[in-house]
């Protein structure tokens, strides 16, 4: 996939919390110094696998495949769905090294550097996306869903990236708390239907940061 040649700062300085005004001269310096050592690290890297589906009792089942989707949740984002593509991306471990180094050095700079490792994080998501559903024309597409939304349990990543193969191929892993490696990772399900999808925003109550949101707390969307 492409390689990153800039990081939105506008959404970074989302997550660190501004809300319309604009960052001070030093701050923008300190962004524009953590994107050239974000950059210079970041190696992209994502891997999918498409599944043919069955709909049981608020739970999905991957044909041919030992996993199940469980929880109201995800079945109700696939219960229109004939199949379901299974996706993960990281940015490399080389970024997490370069946050925690920061964090030793200069706290300032290791916030910077997450917020902007967020946004790049998502930012390969949405390449990866597009560049799996050209495989996928015919079909219409939901928007990622990730375990750990709503009562889409977190504790199935490890088996979710088994079934992609993802510690051996990109090195991508999760803990025993199903936290993933290296940290700036995803793993998502895009369901696939061969007729129209209505589009629905992602719900606050399905998010992971829904009790921690300082969007929400300013009375605000992160998508606003």
């Amino acid at each position: 996939m492409k390689e990153l040649t800039s990081l939105d700062y506008n959404e970074a300085l989302r997550y660190l919390g501004y809300s319309g005004e604009h960052p001070d001269d030093n701050t923008m310096l300190l962004m524009k110094k953590a994107e050239n050592q974000l950059l210079s690290v970041i190696r992209p890297r994502y891997l999918f696998k498409a599944f043919d589906i069955e709909h049981t009792e608020n739970i999905v089942i991957l044909n041919n495949c030992t996993l199940t989707l469980t929880g109201q949740d995800i079945y109700n984002h696939l219960k229109n769905c004939s199949k379901a593509i299974l996706m993960c991306a990281t940015l490399s471990v080389d970024v997490d090294k370069a946050i925690s180094t920061a964090q030793v050095k200069d706290m300032t700079m290791a916030v910077i550097m997450d917020s902007l490792a967020s946004v790049a994080i998502e930012a390969v998501c949405d390449n990866a996306e597009k560049e799996i559903l050209l495989n996928f024309k015919e079909y219409h597409n939901t928007f990622r869903y990730s375990p750990g939304y709503g009562d889409f349990p977190i504790e199935i990543q490890r088996d979710f990236l088994n079934v992609l193969d993802a510690p051996k191929r990109i090195g991508l892993s999760s803990t025993a708390n199903s936290l993933l490696l290296p940290r700036k990772s995803v793993t998502a399900v895009i369901g696939l239907s061969e007729n129209q999808i209505e589009k629905k925003k992602q719900s606050c109550l399905n998010c992971k940061l829904f009790e921690s949101c300082l969007y929400r707390k300013r009375g605000v969307r992160c998508a606003d």
